[in-house]
């Protein structure tokens, strides 16, 4: 009898990574259809203020605390929110103005190996074989990538997208020294409303006021699913997730979103790779399976 809750939650977390695959993969393309008529700056702070409003309601709905515990906390929460959620956002968005999509998608998702990288090199934590072959490959990945691009002047796209890795690398790196001890769906839905606030306190600056109109029907539909659905209910299931199968697997899991938003890019935006970005595609995929695929005791 016990066997089968476990059996039951195992099936329910594979459904929930396709749907997450689906959500966050197809999350890419839908992006950069709203990119064609607005700015970085309007994508996030619609998404991030949609997004903030999904999140907080759907933990409300699941009897989760909101609450944080006064003190440091409240500054690890700006901080990782900066660099996962703010870093990440607007580099990705950047991203996407001068670069294919799918370049910008696998690009994004080498963070596994900075992630990695960085615990070394901040954490003391070990390089593991595995480790030092996915940096390799890493390596030989975006060089194939971006050096057919050099050619025609700086690849501002994929440095864009290199950045969004190595940010939310750092954001990630920054939790784990932190050692909080408070509910993570919580400091999420807190990390989604504080970059919500900062990038509404930039747009002034940079731009002056949202554009939001005139827009089409087709932008209107990619912004409220970038917020609804690839922000507040997309780390509702990833969070689901992860309390049914152990962090690794599920991070393993989630290397299907590279694969949809690369599909999906080709589908929904007529994205054509080359032989040289299918080559690339496959080095990074292969250096962030290295880095996901080895046993989590790989520290100190």
């Amino acid at each position: 009898m016990p066997e089968a809750p476990r059996s039951d939650s195992a099936g329910t977390a594979k459904l929930l990574l396709i749907l997450l695959a689906l959500a966050w993969g197809i999350n890419w393309p839908v992006m950069k259809l709203a990119l064609n008529e607005v700015t970085p700056w309007t994508l996030r702070i619609v998404g991030y203020g949609i997004g903030t409003l999904s999140l907080f309601a759907l933990v409300r709905l699941q009897g989760r605390p909101l609450g944080l515990p006064f003190g440091p906390a409240w500054g690890h929460v700006v901080v990782s929110a900066l660099l996962n959620v703010v870093g990440f956002g607007l580099f990705s968005a950047f991203a996407q103005l001068s670069a294919l999509t799918s370049r910008v998608v696998i690009v994004s998702y080498s963070m596994p190996i900075w992630t990695s990288l960085l615990a070394w090199a901040l954490l003391g934590e070990r390089l593991t074989t595995m480790s030092i072959a996915g940096l390799v490959l890493c390596v030989a990945g975006l060089a194939v990538l971006v050096y057919p691009l050099a050619e025609l002047g700086v690849p501002l796209g994929l440095l864009f997208a290199l950045g969004a890795a190595v940010s939310w690398a750092a954001g990630t790196i920054y939790l784990k020294w932190a050692r909080m001890s408070a509910d993570i769906v919580a400091v999420t839905a807190w990390q989604i409303l504080i970059s919500f606030l900062v990038i509404a306190a930039c747009v002034p600056l940079f731009e002056g006021a949202p554009h939001l109109w005139p827009v089409s029907a087709v932008a209107l539909f990619a912004l409220a699913y970038q917020g609804v659905i690839g922000t507040g209910v997309a780390y509702f299931l990833w969070f689901n997730i992860v309390r049914r199968v152990p962090a690794a697997t599920a991070s393993l899991g989630s290397l299907c979103v590279p694969v949809v938003g690369i599909l999906s890019s080709m589908l929904i935006l007529g994205d054509r790779p080359t032989f040289a970005d299918a080559i690339g595609f496959a080095l990074i995929f292969a250096a962030a399976s290295c880095v996901l695929i080895q046993p989590a005791a790989r520290v100190r």
